[in-house]
């Protein structure tokens, strides 16, 4: 197995723990190039036997703070598709639901968006009270992506899925705990030892019984995720070319509420 994939660092830890460490800080933004590296090197853990539990881990201050709307490339791409084509991006997001080894996701700082999208992808999530989460998308002017339509209300129910989906609001560490988002609290420094100790404790099992176990609690669980892309791939492709989404994308890099009309 390879040491990088991309802006992706692998280090191989004791008891069978692999930590997968995005190496674009401080804001750890994602592209469709990174989600492909991250599939890689999922696809290749899967295959080595002294590899049982991933660690997903950031660099620097956030864990994913999204999409950077000002990058030049995120642009090409958007101008690039087509209204019934695949989501690239998606197409890669869905090989990560496809990974059979466990994943502990150490979340410090933002995750939004799509990046919010990466820390739902996990199995567990160990947060902190400086986490902040966000699907901050109806504030940019388009709909959820990553799957979120499908993975958030299997943890947090539909209900508070929908709080967050249609407020764009954003939670701490603190209410992702409470509502059973985050599976472990604890300070921002210990959030990475935290996630490797929980990772230690599944990968120290039998691991055809943990990859068992964990088949039949999320079966079809990938299949789901890509019929939710292919939704939520279609319907970003237009609202990205309104007028809203544009106003969303300024108003969000201005910190001001958007100016919408519905056009």
């Amino acid at each position: 197995m390879e040491n990088r994939y991309g802006d992706i660092e692998v280090t191989r830890l004791e008891n069978y723990v692999v930590t997968c460490e995005i190496k674009r800080g401080p804001n750890n933004f994602f592209d469709q190039h990174l989600i492909g590296d991250m599939a890689d090197c999922f696809n290749d853990i899967d295959n080595d036997v002294d590899a049982r539990a991933i660690v997903l881990c950031s660099e620097g201050k956030h864990f994913c703070a999204g999409a950077n709307f000002a990058s030049s490339s995120r642009d090409s791409d958007v101008q690039t598709r087509t209204a019934d084509g695949p989501n690239p991006l998606y197409t890669e997001a869905v090989r990560l639901f496809r990974c059979k080894t466990p994943i502990v996701a150490a979340v410090q700082g933002a995750a939004v968006g799509g990046g919010f999208g990466l820390a739902v992808m996990a199995d567990f999530r160990v947060v902190c009270p400086d986490t902040r989460m966000t699907a901050n998308f109806v504030k940019l002017g388009f709909t959820p992506g990553f799957g979120l339509t499908h993975t958030l209300p299997r943890i947090i129910g539909v209900q508070k899925a929908n709080l967050l989906f249609l407020t764009g609001r954003r939670i701490n560490g603190t209410t992702a705990y409470d509502w059973g988002l985050g599976d472990i609290l604890v300070e921002t420094s210990e959030v990475r030892a935290k996630a490797i100790e929980l990772a230690s404790e599944i990968a120290i099992n039998a691991p055809l019984a943990v990859t068992e176990v964990r088949e039949q609690v999320r079966p079809g669980l990938a299949d789901a995720v890509q019929a939710a892309t292919d939704i939520e791939g279609k319907a970003q492709f237009h609202l990205q070319r309104t007028a809203d989404h544009k106003e969303g994308v300024k108003a969000v890099a201005e910190r001001r509420p958007g100016n919408f009309k519905g056009q």
